[in-house]
Parts: structure tokens; sequence; C-alpha cells
């Protein structure tokens, strides 16, 4: 019985997250892309603040390398700093939600 043991890569992050300015009531969308899939403990925040899936946050996954957090209906208490953390790998962008003027 001869057993292999290969020692896998460890992840690295190919694309982080980019800073983003919308405007209320709009969506935000962030994507970071991992290099390979099985990246254990992947977690989103908003200025430290942990978020999880529901009707205004939606966090998917694709192939296992592509996460993405998508915030629907931003209102400007949501600027801040989102940080995506996956095991030991981190990458963190600024959202900035502007507010609409309404000039006459």
């Amino acid at each position: 019985l001869l057993l292999c043991h290969a020692e896998e890569a460890a992840a690295v992050i190919v694309s982080g997250l980019r800073s983003t300015d919308v405007f209320v009531g709009e969506s935000a969308t962030f994507t970071c892309e991992l290099s390979h899939p099985g990246v254990r403990n992947v977690q989103w925040w908003l200025d430290g603040t942990p978020l999880h899936n529901n009707l205004v946050t939606e966090i998917s996954e694709q192939d296992g390398r592509i996460h993405t957090l998508t915030l629907n209906d931003v209102a400007c208490h949501d600027s801040g700093t989102v940080t995506f953390r996956a095991g030991p790998l981190i990458s963190s962008a600024k959202l900035l939600v502007k507010g609409i003027s309404l000039s006459a």
C-alpha cells in the first residue's frame, strides 16, 4: 500500500475587494476571488460587524473561489469599511454611500 501525500498550496487572493461609491437606495456589490476553492471560515464584515445572508445582505459563492457580497437598499449609515476574510486571507475596501441632493 503506497500513500502519497502532496501538500496543497495555500490559497491566495487573486482579485481583492474594490472601493465602491453608490447613492442612497442603490445596491453595492463587492467581489473577492481566491486562487482555489476549499478555504474555510469565510466571513464578511462591515466596520467590524459580521454580516449574514438575509434580504438586505446577499452573500454568495461561485465555484468555491468567487465570493460576492451585495448590500441592497443602502443608507448613509452603511458607509464604512467592508472586509472579506477567508482563513488567514483578508481583503478590505471602502463603501461610500452618497445622499441624493434635492436641488430645485
